[in-house]
């Protein structure tokens, strides 16, 4: 609901030209940033802005960098506020790519997103044609996995709960019960809107006597990670979440795309924007490497012992 009401708020922006120009010397090239946490412009920095700067493009000296964060209401009015700026390219994360196509048709979008086909942001992965190119997300795919992998490490638990946005009921709700069916569990299904859902939530995980819980891959959902994985820990509920690093914030499992591969490659692509090449000629990438790290700390605290195979796969066991 939220993507529509969004997309007509943008209808008025006014548009600017695509940075069609090489990379010229005493040139200031302005990069816009878009997200919902404070997070994610975080790791921009970490990892982003080092990799422009071994591209060329250095922040202080021939980079501007201009970063806005609200919650999903604000991001119209604060993607006005980027575009007014004049930016050569805007990045956005999470529930700003929504706002990418409406936004302002003229200006390159790098997103970190998903369903941007699905969207009408993109004609299509090789070739979006469009101002949006990014890496794409692989949530419902992902899901699967993560799934799997949460029943490697529980294979005694046949219930398994899923968290997941209300936004998701029509797409996400769908793609989990598939694979819950072909693993042989019963799903129990929890959507929720705003944070003051989720103890009502997992109170209702306990009522209905859940086993395990697999946090469905959302960008708001990743931002509450530590929160989440709190109550699922005194839910008693092995929980495999959407990033490796959640399992840090305490999860069980933590399974996605290497998150430093996938900023690195958003930064090469916000490069050839500069260089004067046009979005829609950058190909939307899909991660191709993934991490796998398991909490031990958890394992214990829930009196779990982990199968052998499944330790000897992970990426990282934190102890």
């Amino acid at each position: 609901m939220w993507r529509r009401k969004f997309i007509a708020g943008l209808a008025g922006t006014v548009a600017f030209p695509l940075a069609i120009r090489a990379q010229t010397p005493n040139r200031i090239y302005r990069l816009g940033h878009l997200a919902h946490s404070s997070d994610f412009e975080a790791f921009t920095r970490q990892i982003m802005l080092p990799e422009l700067a071994r591209l060329g493009f250095v922040e202080g000296r021939n980079l501007v960098f201009d970063a806005r964060v609200g919650e999903p209401d604000a991001l119209p009015g604060l993607m006005r506020e980027l575009l007014s700026a004049r930016p050569d390219a805007i990045v956005a994360i999470g529930p700003a790519t929504a706002l990418a196509g409406a936004a302002a048709r003229n200006v390159p979008i790098v997103v970190l997103g998903s369903e941007l086909v699905e969207l009408g942001l993109a004609a299509s992965y090789a070739q979006p044609r469009g101002n949006v190119t990014g890496v794409v997300v692989l949530g419902r795919e992902l899901d699967a996995k993560r799934l799997s992998l949460l029943l490697e490490a529980v294979p005694d638990r046949r219930r398994v709960a899923a968290l997941i946005l209300q936004t998701g009921i029509g797409v996400v709700d769908v793609a989990l019960r598939k694979s819950a069916a072909e693993l042989g569990v019963e799903l129990l299904v929890f959507a929720v809107a705003t944070p003051d859902d989720y103890p009502a939530a997992f109170e209702a995980m306990r009522a209905q006597g859940a086993q395990a819980l697999i946090i469905a891959a959302a960008p708001q959902l990743h931002r509450d990670g530590r929160q989440l994985a709190g109550l699922a820990l005194e839910a008693r509920l092995p929980t495999v979440c959407e990033w490796a690093n959640m399992a840090h914030a305490g999860c069980l499992i933590g399974y996605g795309a290497n998150f430093t591969a996938v900023r690195k490659r958003m930064a090469d692509q916000i490069a050839q924007i500069f260089r004067g090449v046009a979005p829609g000629d950058i190909p939307i990438e899909r991660p191709t490497a993934f991490e796998f790290a398991l909490n031990l700390r958890i394992a214990k605290t829930l009196d779990l012992i982990l199968p052998s195979a499944v330790l000897t796969r992970a990426d990282e066991v934190i102890e």
